[in-house]
């Protein structure tokens, strides 16, 4: 797992150690410490695909959690520098190192911000695609959770959004969830893979709903 010590990374780890699973995080040398008891840390950098070599094995699962903190318009310049370079690392190694499945945390799109970030995000997903690799990719908007909850002011807009019928597909879309539906998203896609070769795109309902098992088409959505 490549960005196992972050916001989201953290609570995946955990639960995926909980349920049986060998989990290696690839690591910086200084975040080493928040890699928990009984998962491996790798020690190398994620924007670099030969550190992955030591974290990956033929037929392993890559979850790719990597990203800039705090995502605003000001940071395009880390988007390219991080977010595209690490997803760019992540499916060499996938592909180099033949693994089975890949999952990726991308952002919900179409949307009328962060055009930047969107941008990056969107092409992570045409990387995984060239790549012919099988892959799961995730697109939530905002993920709520500790530190995180200032959308909740949001939610009066939403619910009226959902009435209008033009808005109301958008307001799906772009819609909020928490930290424990993506961390309940993410382990149904390690657990639960896309047939093979294909790629399955989870958007905001179902991440709510965690249902991936109705997804295993090509370029199949949820």
């Amino acid at each position: 797992m490549a960005g196992g010590t972050g916001y989201i990374g953290q609570r995946l780890v955990a639960t995926l150690a909980a349920r049986g699973h060998r989990v290696r995080v690839l690591a910086r040398a200084a975040s080493r410490a928040r890699v928990p008891a009984g998962v491996t840390a790798v020690v190398g950098d994620a924007l670099e695909p030969r550190s992955y070599t030591a974290a990956v094995e033929p037929g392993d699962v890559i979850v790719h959690l990597v990203g800039t903190p705090h995502p605003s318009p000001r940071k395009a310049a880390e988007f390219q520098r991080v977010d595209l370079a690490s997803i760019r690392a992540a499916v060499a190694a996938a592909a180099a190192q033949r693994a089975s499945h890949l999952v990726y945390v991308s952002v919900a799109h179409p949307a009328p911000v962060m055009a930047a970030y969107i941008a990056v995000r969107a092409e992570g997903e045409v990387l995984i695609a060239a790549a012919q690799l099988t892959a799961t990719i995730l697109r939530p908007w905002y993920v709520l959770g500790p530190g995180h909850r200032w959308p909740l002011a949001l939610i009066p807009i939403y619910a009226v959004a959902r009435k209008i019928p033009a808005l109301r597909e958008g307001a799906e879309r772009l819609g909020l969830v928490t930290v424990a539906q993506m961390v309940s998203a993410l382990t149904l896609a390690v657990e639960i893979p896309p047939a093979r070769g294909t790629r399955r795109v989870v958007s905001v309902p179902g991440i709510r709903g965690a249902a991936l098992r109705a997804a295993s088409a090509v370029d199949g959505r949820i």
